[in-house]
């Protein structure tokens, strides 16, 4: 499956050369313009395959295939379980992930995953997207997670990552009682790998920075709820953040204590805000609470 992106010249593309306006006018790299070339009718000037050293005039209509049809997740198994699409466009698949599930597969998940899920929903459809998340969660966060689904809307994506235009907030129900005062607070202690349980991450000043953003909405005598927002994305930094403040998540077995009733960690990925990474629109969506979160 191919998609293209369509780049209708105007007088600031007048005398450029394909390339230029590619690069200049539709923000592509100079490496995704080099790959684009060699894909058959990667890149055309008004319905027919150019070169791009061609000039441009006003009026020209410059189409770019953002979407090789050879990549695919082939390899991955599917497993036909229902999705809980919150979000689909031509470019983005934004689903609501379940506690207690994989995102992709790793050790002895192969066919369990999310990813699974994802590539079952696109051979359903016909299509054969290369399942690419932008940012994963853990196994025991439930929530928002957003799929690319070509190359250049995930490189765009990551890039708003790195800018904080990515923006996700999440929902946690920490251990302790901690004030309602309608203030903004920080975290900003540096993270590393434990080297004691290869499992587990540590604060330390060796570390890679790493910020967190927390304000509490609701407290009561044995747990707060806290709203968080990330300023970095190191692994399991709400978690180790947290667990240093002294009110580690609910459920968290690695960082905290687990009660019976407990499957895991009190997080969920509640919000997410990012730019359509073709058209610039930008998008708000949010994931309904899990159930449980209401009996904190």
């Amino acid at each position: 499956m191919k998609r293209y992106l369509t780049v209708t010249a105007d007088s600031r593309a007048d005398g450029l050369s394909v390339e230029q306006v590619l690069r200049q006018i539709a923000g592509f790299s100079r490496r995704q313009i080099s790959r684009a070339k060699f894909i058959p009718d990667g890149i055309m000037k008004n319905g027919m395959q150019c070169r791009v050293t061609e000039r441009v005039v006003p009026g020209d209509c410059i189409q770019f295939c953002i979407e090789e049809i050879h990549e695919t997740s082939g390899h991955l198994e599917s497993l036909e379980q229902q999705l809980h699409i919150l979000y689909e466009d031509e470019d983005v698949l934004v689903v609501k992930k379940s506690q207690g599930m994989v995102t992709h597969p790793k050790g002895c998940h192969y066919a369990d995953t999310l990813a699974n899920q994802v590539v079952s929903y696109y051979r359903a459809r016909g299509e054969e997207h290369m399942v690419r998340p932008v940012g994963r969660l853990d196994r025991e966060t439930a929530g928002i997670v957003v799929f690319a689904k070509n190359s250049i809307a995930a490189a765009r994506l990551q890039d708003q990552r790195e800018k904080g235009i990515f923006q996700k907030t999440y929902l946690a129900v920490v251990e302790g009682y901690l004030p309602v005062d309608g203030l903004e607070y920080q975290i900003d202690e540096p993270i590393k790998p434990d080297p004691e349980n290869r499992l587990k991450m540590v604060t330390a000043p060796d570390g890679k920075r790493a910020v967190t953003h927390y304000k509490i909405l609701q407290s009561c005598q044995n747990s707060s709820l806290a709203e968080i927002w990330l300023e970095t994305g190191r692994t399991h930094q709400i978690r180790v953040h947290m667990a240093a403040l002294g009110h580690p998540l609910r459920g968290d077995l690695l960082y905290g204590t687990c009660k019976k009733g407990d499957s895991g960690a009190w997080l969920h990925a509640w919000k997410v805000v990012f730019c359509q990474p073709v058209t610039g629109a930008e998008i708000h969506l949010e994931a309904p609470v899990p159930e449980y979160f209401l009996h904190m």
